[in-house]
């Protein structure tokens, strides 16, 4: 009966996808970062429905240590510490599962008791403490616990080359010594996620967009994104899955195209950043992932753009980024317009009111909602799914049928039906059985349903190492 009924569900998907298969496209994850709108508003779960109505299929959100851990908790690396006050965020990592979109987690801001009473963006005097923190929201989101869904991807502070997330930016003789903070930070923070999720991902960098090398009287402190990568490079024990970033131009006004000094890293400098990233970790193609982008309107934001140029700026952006192997996810800053935010770049304006921008980001996140994977030839690829929307339905253990097909410039090369046991991460895996040929590209696409008939549909961008041979004809 499921492997019936996923048939039929299947036909009528592929369907509906075919005038996409010949695109090519690549796939990542595509969303929004906006905690007022789908954490603290009073009609959150209103907002998170018009996300996933968007294509929406991952939202960044911050796990503000300060006031999650507003008191010092006594057994600060138990998830359920009666301290925390994970409300919100529970609500929010929920509600996205529900609706079958992946949250990613953003650790910032540090409490009062742990940096003798200063502001959150004065790191704790222990790192210890940030790792114990680390350590209990890993293993709260890890799964494990009925009622809370799984979060595989994270990320550590938030803009640290600027003074207002991180201090101190300089010593006393002007020297840069951020990075060597941040990544003290990074690496206790990583090292409590590892601790309770081992198959997380974890970001480091997300840096802003811009900064200045020295100190100056009456001017924010701060470090440009490419110093600040140069010399965080140098820092021993670094390890991680990806570099975020904030490549925004520089003025609200200013488009995608705008060219800026190096080491500041805007969209036109992002691939040199990318190269520069690989000769300082000394690594081959790191992944990067933009975690927040945006462009703020008129008449909200006086200084912004105007509807029609946020949507058309939105299209270049995402089209030059999908066009990158290197970019394997996008955030768009923010949701929906408010007047208690400083940015008003939303999709939605503050009334509610649907902007152009709305219309061309469902487009374009249906045409990239997937993930892109270099495979190897010969060897059959074992495929891990997410399937957020069957992890919060169904218990651990469940069956979940998977129909899956893998494509070669639109022809089908395979076809299989497995069905596995839905797992404590909210995902599943399966084999799928074909070889993959030197330097080919082939489109995996799936789709997971239980017998209640929820389902989920993927698709992943695979591209095969090695130089394809060429064929006799």
């Amino acid at each position: 009966m499921l492997r019936v009924a996923r048939l039929a569900l299947f036909a009528a998907l592929l369907a509906l996808i075919a005038p996409t298969l010949a695109l090519g496209a690549e796939r990542m994850p595509v969303g929004f970062q906006d905690d007022p709108s789908f954490r603290w508003a009073a009609n959150s779960t209103v907002e998170l429905d018009k996300a996933a109505a968007a294509n929406a299929s991952i939202i960044r959100t911050t796990a503000d240590w300060r006031a999650i851990a507003a008191k010092k908790p006594r057994s600060a690396a138990k998830w359920d510490d009666p301290a925390y006050n994970f409300s919100d965020l529970d609500g929010l990592v929920r509600g996205a599962a529900e609706r079958g979109i992946e949250v990613m987690i953003t650790i910032w801001g540090t409490p009062k008791w742990a940096n003798g009473g200063k502001e959150p963006n004065v790191p704790p005097r222990h790192v210890g403490d940030l790792n114990r923190f680390a350590r209990a929201i890993a293993d709260r989101y890890s799964g494990r616990h009925a009622g809370l869904p799984y979060v595989g991807r994270y990320s550590i502070w938030n803009e640290p080359n600027l003074g207002i997330f991180l201090s101190t930016q300089f010593d006393n003789k002007g020297r840069i010594i951020s990075p060597r903070i941040y990544a003290n930070l990074f690496k206790a923070g990583r090292a409590g996620i590892k601790a309770r999720n081992k198959s997380a991902l974890i970001a480091i960098g997300e840096t802003s967009n811009q900064g200045r090398d020295h100190p100056k009287k009456g001017a924010p402190v701060s470090v440009a994104p490419g110093t600040f990568a140069r010399l965080l490079a140098q820092q021993k024990g670094l390890r991680f899955d990806a570099y975020a970033t904030h490549p925004y131009a520089t003025r609200p006004n200013l488009p995608p195209t705008q060219r800026v000094r190096w080491p500041n890293v805007t969209l036109s400098r992002l691939k040199q950043f990318e190269t520069s990233l690989d000769k300082w970790f000394h690594r081959k193609d790191i992944p990067v992932w933009i975690t927040e982008y945006g462009y703020e309107t008129k008449p909200a934001e006086k200084a912004g753009v105007t509807l029609r140029q946020q949507s058309t700026y939105m299209s270049k952006v995402v089209r030059q980024l999908r066009a990158d192997p290197r970019v394997g996810m996008f955030i768009w800053f923010i949701f929906r317009d408010s007047p208690t935010s400083l940015w008003q770049s939303g999709v939605f304006t503050q009334s509610g009111g649907r902007k152009p921008a709305y219309k061309t980001f469902s487009a374009l996140a249906s045409l990239t909602r997937g993930e892109t994977m270099t495979i190897k030839p010969g060897v059959p690829l074992l495929v891990t799914l997410r399937v957020p929307r069957l992890a919060y339905s169904d218990q651990v253990g469940t069956p979940i049928g998977v129909t899956y097909r893998v494509l070669e410039q639109g022809k089908v090369v395979t076809i299989g039906q497995p069905q596995v046991p839905l797992r404590s991460d909210g995902s599943i895996k399966f084999v799928a059985v074909f070889s993959p040929e030197p330097g080919a590209d082939y489109d995996l696409e799936m789709d997971a349903n239980d017998i209640n008939g929820n389902h989920v549909v993927h698709t992943y961008a695979l591209f095969t190492e090695g130089k394809k041979a060429l064929k006799k004809h």
